[in-house]
């Protein structure tokens, strides 16, 4: 989306490929999940994000919003094809047992789940940036800051908090997208 805005920083430093290679973030993607799997089973990670240069960007004030978009728009169309697919198939074969049925609703649910949990409004997530961009005036700049600034503490810690004292965040946002398939599938 930045590449298409005009920027094409992405480009220019090798990361605008879908090889996960270039994407992988030393805590994010590896440490972090491997010591979540070891002491409570469950894990989450992140990778790099993909730079761009907000002032290459066509549109200034909502043009940072249109590149976070299209993460999770991506996820939905990823969604919606894995649904096309799992409903096509399921007459020929069993979504129980046949291993495509199986990752087909699998990619659907994380699809759905990582496009809600994006869409949170705060840093680093995707939300964020569509929060920044409704709230763009000089007087909500104090806030942004301190936002931008403890957002990746806040997320961490609500993350932690919510896997060690089982509060049940997330829970809400899986329920919501398995309630949500069970009324379609």
């Amino acid at each position: 989306m930045a590449y298409y805005l005009g920027d094409p920083t992405a480009k220019n430093l090798g990361r605008l490929t879908l090889n996960p290679i270039p994407h992988i973030d030393l805590w994010g993607t590896i440490i972090i999940p491997i010591i979540m799997l070891v002491t409570s089973g469950a894990a989450f990670g992140w990778a790099k994000p993909v730079p761009f240069n907000p002032y290459n960007l066509k549109y200034q004030r909502f043009g940072p919003a249109l590149v976070a978009m299209a993460g999770p728009f991506s996820n939905l169309i990823i969604a919606i094809i894995s649904f096309i697919l799992f409903k096509a198939l399921t007459p020929y074969l069993d979504p129980n047992t046949n291993l495509l049925m199986i990752f087909l609703i699998n990619l659907l649910v994380l699809n759905l789940f990582l496009m809600i949990f994006n869409l949170i409004p705060v840093p680093p997530l995707d939300g964020s940036k569509v929060l920044f961009a409704v709230f763009a005036d000089a007087k909500y700049v104090n806030f942004r800051d301190v936002l931008e600034r403890q957002g990746p503490i806040i997320l961490l810690l609500l993350i932690v908090f919510d896997n060690f004292l089982n509060l049940g965040i997330f829970n809400f946002i899986f329920n919501a997208v398995f309630g949500l398939l069970t009324k379609v599938l």
